[in-house]
């Protein structure tokens, strides 16, 4: 493909709404070294967005569909990797991470781009999907790297893996009875997914059922999600950069994670209501334009690749905003392109170059139509 072609097929409002998240977060890290009064947090992100774009550049550049044959061998690479971090040292009572000198790398984001790749792969020319007995293989593929991430713990991440594993098999053509159906005896099982959740991850859900609008703060995990929903109200409908801050107390601004998990609240604090909804309204530009590239793009690797890569985006910022707010149990996982983190940061990268690389090269390479089962009854 010619640079000049491949420019114009680029989908600039992706372009657009990643470098607004981008610069959105560096104004919530910033404020959260402001608050604490010291830290380097801003210019540490500052380092890992200059390995980012190019990691960006070079997923849209080189042609997708030559990561085909390799996907399988990625996704064991990164599920060896999601093996080794229980010999690492335990950090906070997890392992995620795999000390490399410099910076410590976690495979669990790694792992999520390769298992949309695996999957893709697999996907792409099977009809045996479309029977009950066919998802055998594909929820076999979704559990390996799920129970992994779910042991280090890390339960944000290991409720990833079935949204993207359910809208792929949509895509894909599976019968939506068939999910249906899964979907009915997942939450048949619920009890006992209780009961072999560790006391932190049940500590989160009663949390969430037990919240406290007034009054003192609470304790344990109660009081991140209280000292979230109140950082938020502080930003009121300007934020502090414009109407100032409403109160003196430090107390009040205190937030752990704030620049990770929590960066969504330091945005609310600073740009107020406003700053909110913009966030929110260039996900969704993301989501949507996302979900365009997908629809549009005739070849099935690279569709069931967009579909996974949306989903993956739209279903982490979900989760996100959604526990900073109290809809959903804080779970640890960041935001998109927003939160601190270098991991997170370049993985989302890649996976944004990905979703170029599928919208620059939409053609079909084999057939007339991809995920057509005109003779069999849905």
């Amino acid at each position: 493909m010619q640079l000049g072609e491949g420019l114009k097929r680029v989908p600039w409002s992706v372009v657009t709404a990643a470098s607004l998240l981008a610069a959105l977060g560096l104004a919530g890290i910033s404020r959260g070294d402001q608050l604490v009064g010291s830290g380097l947090h801003f210019h540490r992100q500052l380092i890992w967005m200059a390995l980012a774009v190019p990691a960006l550049i070079m997923a849209a550049w080189v042609p997708y569909r030559s990561l085909r044959p390799a996907s399988y061998l990625l996704f064991g690479v990164t599920t060896v990797l999601l093996l080794v971090v229980f010999l690492m040292p335990a950090h906070h009572g997890a392992r995620r991470w795999i000390p490399m000198g410099v910076f410590d790398m976690q495979p669990s984001e790694l792992a999520k781009l390769t298992y949309i790749l695996a999957l893709s792969h697999y996907l792409m020319f099977r009809r045996n999907f479309r029977h009950f007995l066919g998802l055998f293989i594909p929820f076999l593929l979704t559990l390996v790297p799920l129970v992994l991430v779910l042991k280090e713990p890390d339960l944000g991440t290991a409720l990833l893996f079935l949204p993207m594993l359910f809208a792929m098999l949509l895509a894909a053509g599976a019968r939506v009875r068939h999910l249906v159906l899964i979907g009915m005896m997942g939450v048949a099982v619920t009890p006992v997914l209780w009961l072999g959740m560790n006391v932190e991850q049940k500590s989160r859900v009663v949390s969430l059922l037990t919240q406290v609008e007034n009054g003192p703060a609470p304790r344990g995990d109660g009081y991140h999600l209280f000292q979230s929903k109140r950082m938020l109200s502080l930003g009121g409908t300007w934020g502090s950069d414009l109407a100032g801050m409403p109160v003196d107390d430090p107390a009040a601004y205190h937030l752990p994670a704030a620049r990770t998990d929590f960066v969504f609240c330091l945005i609310g604090e600073r740009f107020g209501l406003i700053g909110s909804l913009l966030t929110l309204a260039t996900y969704a530009v993301l989501i949507i334009k996302g979900l365009s590239i997908a629809a549009s793009t005739r070849e099935p690797f690279g569709r069931l690749l967009a579909t996974g890569i949306v989903t993956l985006l739209a279903t982490q910022a979900i989760i996100n905003t959604g526990m900073t707010v109290g809809l959903m149990p804080i779970t640890g996982m960041t935001l998109p392109l927003v939160s601190y983190g270098g991991s997170s940061l370049v993985a989302t990268a890649i996976a944004l170059g990905l979703l170029i690389n599928v919208a620059i090269r939409p053609g079909y390479e084999v057939t007339a139509e991809p995920f057509r089962f005109a003779a069999e009854t849905s």
